[in-house]
């Protein structure tokens, strides 16, 4: 259509009123004083990070020597998006009537599957998604799917309790659920997850699968998992993943 600038896939940047901009709302929060001071603070700091014409369109006294602040710049780098390539699970994702089938017709047993939020994190928002009968956003979870026995042990339980359970059942696949990320907590925990199964020799044995808003494919097999969700993904997803994972450990 005429009017219409063709985008350049490999020199792409933020968009904000026109093509190319590079208009970026940002906000973060430093540790000075509410005022003037505080302000041009943050336009220098905005500028070393690459903006042009940084400005600070709100702020915010955080009281005890703390300020917020909502930024706008122009970002002046790019990147090439043709070359981009992202590690991820690479499937043909079944339904859950297509899992079902699936066992029924390559496993012939039923799957146990043990899920948890391990180590202090409480927050069982992912497990339960993944787990619980109703599931998420119209994606049933396991506990619904014919041919797999689900085990949802919820929140705040240590790698000992899961791995125990998992000897228990005799798990075919442990999902682990990671929301809380500060300081890396969540890096920590799925080592150390791994590393205790090396040392009870049950890491060939079980099909490791963890979770979360900041776990990618990329970085659970970095950790030695067998495959990492993020964000989007679904019961089916997970599914899926780990009865193919049996049936290829079965062949």
């Amino acid at each position: 259509m005429e009017g219409i600038q063709k985008i350049d896939l490999t020199k792409v940047k933020p968009y904000g009123d026109t093509l190319n901009d590079g208009m970026v709302q940002m906000s973060f929060t430093l540790p000075v004083p509410y005022g003037d001071e505080a302000n041009e603070a943050a336009k220098q700091l905005a500028a070393k990070m690459g903006f042009d014409e940084p400005a600070v369109v709100y702020s915010k006294d955080l009281g005890v020597g703390y300020t917020y602040f909502v930024m706008y710049g122009k970002c002046t780098h790019t990147v090439d998006y043709t070359t981009i390539e992202v590690p991820k699970v690479s499937m043909d994702l079944m339904d859950r009537h297509e899992v079902e089938d699936y066992i029924s017709e390559n496993i012939k047993r039923d799957v146990v599957i043990v899920g948890a939020c391990t180590g202090t994190d409480a927050h069982t928002v992912g497990i339960d998604a993944i787990m619980n009968m109703k599931g998420f956003d119209g994606n049933y979870g396991l506990e619904r799917y014919k041919g797999i026995e689900a085990i949802n042990m919820g929140s705040q339980v240590p790698n000992e309790e899961l791995i125990a359970k998992a000897i228990e059942v005799k798990a075919d696949a442990i999902l682990v659920s990671q929301v809380v990320t500060q300081k890396d907590v969540h890096i920590a925990n799925l080592t150390q997850l791994v590393e205790m199964m090396e040392a009870e020799g049950l890491r060939d044995k079980v099909i490791l699968v963890c979770g979360g808003p900041r776990i990618s494919h990329e970085l659970a097999q970095e950790l030695g998992y067998d495959a990492g969700f993020g964000s989007g993904c679904f019961a089916n997803h997970v599914a899926t993943f780990v009865v193919k994972k049996i049936a290829e450990k079965m062949s």
